[in-house]
This record gives structure tokens, sequence and C-alpha cells, in this order.
């Protein structure tokens, strides 16, 4: 049995440990009871719409952390969706307090520094889960805006760091053939194996070439799906301007 290379394209994928997921499925679980507590007797599409954005940005950095030993463009492309999702969440959070006259908390309001203190502190469910029976419409919209302010802060960050990383080492081919060359170096004086036949081979490359269709169809959805992103994205921040909100809340 040939010896497995744990080096080569490791199949890592774990997501659940990464405080940017666990983040997210906090802002999740808010959203979720938010719009349980305060929305439910809404008619128009606002609901939906900000459970599936909330749920969007978790299950993202879900399937891009699990696409990142093949693809890094592809795990790039979907935490920038993670990161686009949060940002519509955002801004329904605060429509919800302009439209209903509840206050933003900003610099200089009692609440802002203890509520970015406590959102830094605390990226486990079962604590918001805890005391958001307790908590007022406006005390939870701002807590789940402090919390996406965060969760941005840490995507961009992110996504920087696999940008440079896939500059530095570049991408699947360039680690298969990095793999390739070092599996010969090590092998170098053993005994060849018996070429495959010609039906295995016929087989491998037909299995070869629909697991490349996949992942092209894949990437065609991803890239309609970042150009409507981009132009939600430039949609936010003209709306954010005429409404003078732009502070940086980290």
């Amino acid at each position: 049995m040939a010896k497995i290379n744990n080096q080569f394209l490791p199949q890592d994928g774990r997501y659940d440990d990464l405080k940017v997921y666990k983040k997210a499925e906090c802002i999740c679980d808010i959203t979720d009871y938010f719009c349980k507590a305060f929305l439910n007797g809404r008619k128009d599409r606002t609901v939906d719409q900000m459970v599936q954005a909330a749920r969007s940005g978790k299950q993202n950095i879900v399937e891009g952390t699990a696409a990142s030993a093949t693809s890094k463009e592809t795990e790039i492309k979907l935490l920038n969706v993670a990161k686009a999702s949060h940002q519509e969440l955002l801004e329904d959070y605060k429509d919800y307090l302009q439209h209903n006259g509840l206050t933003l908390w900003q610099k200089g309001h009692p609440h802002y520094e203890h509520t970015r203190r406590i959102c830094r502190e605390h990226n486990d469910r079962e604590f918001y889960i805890d005391i958001l029976p307790k908590c007022t419409d406006e005390m939870i919209a701002n807590i789940a805006i402090t919390l996406i302010c965060q969760e941005d802060l840490m995507l961009r960050n992110l996504i920087e760091y696999h940008k440079q990383e896939f500059l530095q080492q570049g991408g699947i081919r360039e680690e298969m053939t990095r793999g390739r060359m070092a599996y010969r170096n090590s092998h170098a004086n053993t005994p060849k194996q018996p070429i495959p036949s010609n039906t295995m081979l016929s087989r491998r490359e037909q299995e070869l070439n629909e697991r490349e269709a996949r992942i092209l169809k894949k990437e065609q959805e991803l890239n309609r799906k970042e150009e409507e992103l981009k132009i939600r994205e430039e949609e936010i921040i003209r709306l954010m301007k005429i409404g003078g909100i732009g502070e940086n809340r980290e």
C-alpha cells in the first residue's frame, strides 16, 4: 500500500475552530431570534432577506474553507460572498433602527464601548442565546451591528492573507507540480509500477474531465454572483454616504 503524503494538498477544511466562523454563527443565531421576536408580523421580504443573508455569511465561510485545498481562488471568492452578505444584513439592521426611531450606538453613546468589548470577547453562541431574551430590539440590533462590523474586519484580513498566500505559493497546478516533483525525487530508486491499461486510463481521464466541468460550472456561478455582489456593495456604499454612516466599529 502506498504511503499517504499529508503534505500534498492537505485535506484540512476545518472551519469550526475559526473565530470568523464562530462569530458568523453568533450573527446567524441573533438574526434568527431578532426576526422571530420583532419582525414576525412583517408581510414584506425583509425577514427572508435578513435570515438568508445571515445564513449565507456563515455557509460561505464553510464552503470556502472546504474548497481551500483545491482552489484558493474559489475560497477567496466565497469569503467575499460571505463578506457581502454580512454587509447587506448590516444595512437591514441600520434601516430597522432608523425606521423605528431607535438609536444607533456610536462613539459617545454610553453603551458603545461596552458593547464593542463584549462582542470582541464573546464568540460563543451560548452567551448570546442566554442574554437575548433580556434585551430590547434596539439592544439586539446594536449588538448585531457591532458583531457584523467586527466580522467584516476579520473577513477582510482573512481574504488578504489568502491573497498573499496565493501570490507566494500559487494555486492547485503549482501545488500538484511541487507534489509530483517531490514524489519523483523520493521514489527515484523505486521499481516502476505496471502502467495501467488503456481502459483504466480512459476511465480516469473521463472522471477528471467530469470533475473539471463541475468546478468550471461552480466558478462560473461564483463569477456571476460576484458581479451581482459588486453592484450591491456599490449601492450599499452609496446609501451609507447618503445616511452619513461610515464609522468603523472594529
